[in-house]
């Protein structure tokens, strides 16, 4: 044995057992295992298949734990390690070299071996650096950017030497390093560990072909579990040549707090490179999995948009009734029978109401239906007596001619105003600005003519309404002293609140009674909108059940995700991945096929409204920034919620088992 033995080792294994679960009683696949390994030293393993050589090297390089025994690394007890701990010595202090070279299929060889740097948190420039630097070291230098489908066996076997050197780590562990190449590239991968071992690398190499074991100082032979032989060797190619170059320095330990950040930032790049990695790799299942995320973001906006709509839609038929008024009925309210035969609203309390001072204008109105005729034309109209502020009143404006004024209410003008479908009926040819309208029997000149100004609260759209001065109307057309109703337009600085309990005090004192109700537009107005905000949560909610259903295929999908790259798993683990990296990977992937779901949902729901737009003139959706924004937080709360389950899942893999799934 090597004059290394007189040192304390470097590794240390005491009666170390492994035992496996079979059936309903256990397999030991290691038993009593002791063996020493210091620093510096080229030690084989051999054995034959089953001897337990590949499951020793497992437990050596804490990928695995010993089921009974003791086992010391540089003095530190694995056995009391947690995971985080036993991923830190895997990144820092063990260098992996597989058989089947286990390399990431998206990566290139630079990435490759680059991403045990990342988990150490080694800054971006030093780790190109170094990497390059390995590869150029180990003959690759023209084939950094090159993925693993693209380069030989020995190549791989390469880039996987140059990743165990990544970190400097000081124990080399070659699992068959050259089973799977031909003669050529297994003597170039034998000859490259010689040169390590001869530069003061620790390596250790499992093989069950004694040729390759012969390039150790020292021989380790297994058989059914046990070590039946540990004897040293004098190797024929195991020293380099002194014109050897030399592996480029190992990366300096830097435990500061920077770099502690450094290599979460770095984690999370990688995660995020590898998550779109992966989902440009499997376009069509991750259009697949997002597609419940689509429809449910794009219901919701649509949904909220359309109850948006609805609301300004109904908004602006109740602006069109007056901008901020209040009706005065006579009666009790609507349906009451008596309202008939209350007399009591009279001219008079219109001119009280106008003097108030958080009124803005006030119009009396009487009603009435009368057949108008003109030359040979008549038509049944709707007969509005108005007082001179009720354009103003109600917001119309006039297409032609001009209103009536208070001196023509004073007079009892013969007068008239018509909206636009009674001139379309009446007048289909001419202007009828100075014709003369016969309402019944009396005679009236028109003066003006309404600009069109549909409403769903106001005169019926297809009605003819022609409007005449109240005091005209009550005297010469209906012979009546009292009013249907006073509409009073409300100053934009008074509260509606309180100019409805100023009018009802008023018109209290006036009459000494409470013969009248009031119909508040502002009330109609909130009760509309707090209906539709009810309606369009109700139904946002059915929605959002599409949302859920879109999740659980997120979770679905993911945990699929996580079996078909449990080997990858494990090779990250295997290079020093802690849990966190491998949970906050599979997190950030489902985070973003939401997040695109969500991208895509809104798009289809604006595609939606232009579409609804084109058809309807009349209506449009409104879509709200808040609402979008609101979709694009519930689609990131899904992707957390439903992809934590298969992230856990991924952390919590065994390496060893993940590494055996290939």
């Amino acid at each position: 044995m090597s004059e290394h033995t007189q040192a304390a080792p470097l590794l240390d294994l005491r009666g170390v057992s492994r035992d496996f679960p079979a059936g309903e009683g256990t397999l030991t696949v290691l038993q009593d295992i002791d063996l020493q390994i210091q620093a510096g030293e080229m030690v084989a393993i051999v054995g034959q298949s089953g001897s337990g050589k590949s499951t020793l090297m497992n437990l050596i390089g804490c990928l695995d734990q010993a089921s009974r025994g003791r086992y010391t690394i540089a003095g530190r007890e694995v056995a009391q390690l947690r995971p985080d701990e036993l991923a830190e010595l895997r990144r820092e202090h063990f260098g992996f070299i597989f058989q089947r070279y286990h390399l990431l299929s998206d990566l290139t060889a630079q990435g490759n071996v680059e991403v045990p740097a990342i988990y150490a948190g080694l800054p971006a420039a030093e780790r190109h650096s170094r990497a390059q630097a390995l590869l150029q070291r180990l003959g690759l230098g023209d084939r950094t950017q090159h993925v693993p489908g693209k380069l030989s066996g020995g190549q791989q076997q390469r880039v996987s030497i140059a990743r165990a050197l990544m970190n400097g780590g000081s124990v080399i562990l070659a699992d068959e390093p050259t089973g799977a190449l031909d003669s050529g590239s297994g003597e170039e991968v034998m000859r490259i560990l010689g040169e390590l071992h001869a530069q003061g690398q620790t390596i250790i190499i499992v093989t069950h072909d004694m040729g390759v074991a012969r390039h150790a100082e020292r021989i380790v032979e297994l058989k059914d579990g046990r070590i039946v032989s540990d004897a040293p060797n004098t190797p024929s190619r195991a020293t380099a040549p002194a014109s050897t170059p030399r592996t480029p320095p190992a990366p300096a330990r830097d435990q500061t707090l920077a770099r502690r950040w450094r290599a979460t930032a770095d984690s999370l790049g990688e995660a995020l490179r590898m998550a779109l990695l992966a989902m440009n790799a499997h376009r069509l299942r991750t259009l697949l999995t997002m597609l419940g995320i689509v429809i449910g973001i794009a219901s919701v906006v649509s949904v909220v948009a359309l109850g948006r709509g609805s609301q300004q839609k109904v908004l602006a038929n109740i602006a069109n009734i007056g901008t901020n008024t209040i009706e005065v009925f006579s009666g009790q309210g609507f349906g009451d029978p008596r309202s008939a035969r209350i007399q009591t609203l009279r001219p008079e309390d219109a001119d009280a109401l106008a003097e108030q001072s958080y009124v803005d204008s006030v119009t009396p109105n009487v009603q009435t239906s009368v057949t108008a005729r003109v030359g040979n034309i008549d038509a049944s109209v709707n007969v509005t007596g108005v007082g001179e502020q009720y354009f103003r009143v109600k917001g119309l404006q006039m297409a032609l001619g001009t209103a009536f004024d208070a001196d023509g209410i004073r007079r009892y003008a013969q007068v008239a105003v018509i909206d636009d479908n009674a001139k379309k009926k009446l007048f289909p040819t001419g202007d009828p600005i100075g014709q003369v309208l016969f309402l019944g029997s009396m005679p009236v000149y028109v003066v003006g003519v309404t600009a069109k100004k549909d409403s769903a609260f106001g005169p019926n759209s297809e009605s003819l309404n022609i409007f005449v001065p109240y005091t005209t109307t009550m005297r010469r057309l209906i012979g009546q002293g009292y009013l249907r109703s006073i509409t009073v337009r409300v100053d934009d600085s008074a509260p509606m609140a309180a100019a409805e309990q100023g009018i009802n005090q008023l018109l209290e004192r006036r009459h000494g009674r409470v013969d009248f109700y009031v119909l508040n537009t502002d009330s109609i107005r909130q009760t509309i909108e707090s209906t539709t905000q009810t309606m369009t949560l109700l139904i946002a909610s059915i929605a959002v059940i599409s949302l859920v259903v879109g999740g659980i295929g997120v979770m679905n999908i993911m945990l699929v995700s996580v079996t078909e790259r449990t080997a990858e798993i494990g090779v990250r683990m295997a290079v020093g991945a802690r849990q966190r990296d491998i949970q906050q990977q599979f997190l950030i992937e489902a985070v973003l096929v939401c997040l695109l779901g969500g991208v895509l949902g809104i798009a289809g729901a604006l595609g939606f409204g232009a579409l609804f737009s084109h058809f309807s003139q009349d209506f449009a959706l409104s879509f709200s920034p808040t609402a979008m924004g609101a979709a694009f937080l519930c689609a990131t709360l899904i992707g957390v919620v439903f992809g934590y389950l298969p992230a856990r899942s991924a952390a919590r893999l065994n390496p060893v088992e993940a590494l055996s799934r290939d």
